[in-house]
């Protein structure tokens, strides 16, 4: 029990001036859990509400790869810990799919009435990520083609789903970025092992019905 809180102590950690301990979490990301991380671009250093890469219409601001490039997310703790010696603040971002999870991701409004119907469900959930704008559900890796069925078989999908899946990223909490911090919605378990997630057709089976049956509103954005 002690090795287990004081994982958990690690990965949700503060250092002595309040800010958010990332390297702690990305190494916990990297080593323990197996997920290759790589650190990304930097909100607007102006302070702005935009992103430090060169887009001025980047759309997700300070919350993706710039300098390296998703290549290079790696789980190797030598490389994880250069990286955020170098750069303490910069946003963790994940590369999905392979050894790594994926996720379906909708706006928050929706995602957090979702969630709601969910749960008098009793469906089993993974962690689930959320920053001011959208909230990300992780699930199992998938392929493009198993989505692709996925979605077929459908009579209707939102629009403002979103699918990250081998080739895509998302910002891993307590990233600061142009949208705030990214923060858990619901925290992975205690524990050295990876969190386990459900398989993408549970979650999107499940919150297309949600949604549908609620009559929620889920805008494209």
């Amino acid at each position: 029990m002690r090795e287990i809180l004081g994982r958990r102590r690690r990965l949700l950690s503060r250092r002595n001036d309040g800010r958010p301990d990332v390297i702690s979490a990305a190494l916990t990301f990297a080593t323990e859990w197996k997920w290759p991380v790589l650190p990304g671009v930097m909100a607007d250093p102006q302070g702005r509400a935009g992103c430090g890469c060169p887009d001025p219409e980047c759309t997700v601001p300070g919350a993706h790869p710039f300098d390296p490039g998703l290549l290079a997310a790696t789980t190797d703790e030598r490389m994880v810990r250069w990286w955020w010696t170098n750069r303490p603040a910069a946003p963790i971002i994940l590369a999905t799919g392979g050894t790594a999870p994926c996720a379906v991701s909708l706006p928050a409004p929706a995602a957090a009435r979702a969630l709601t119907a969910l749960d008098r469900t009793g469906m089993r959930l993974g962690p689930v990520l959320a920053s001011r704008t959208r909230w990300a559900v992780l699930v199992r890796p998938y392929s493009m083609e198993q989505l692709g069925e996925l979605l077929y078989a459908k009579d209707f999908v939102p629009g403002s789903l979103r699918f990250h899946s081998e080739g895509g990223y998302l910002a891993l909490p307590p990233s600061e970025t142009g949208q705030g911090q990214i923060r858990w919605e619901r925290a992975p378990l205690p524990g050295s092992a990876a969190p386990w997630v459900p398989d993408v057709e549970a979650v999107v089976d499940a919150v297309v019905d949600a949604l549908t049956r609620t009559g929620v509103s889920a805008p494209e954005f």
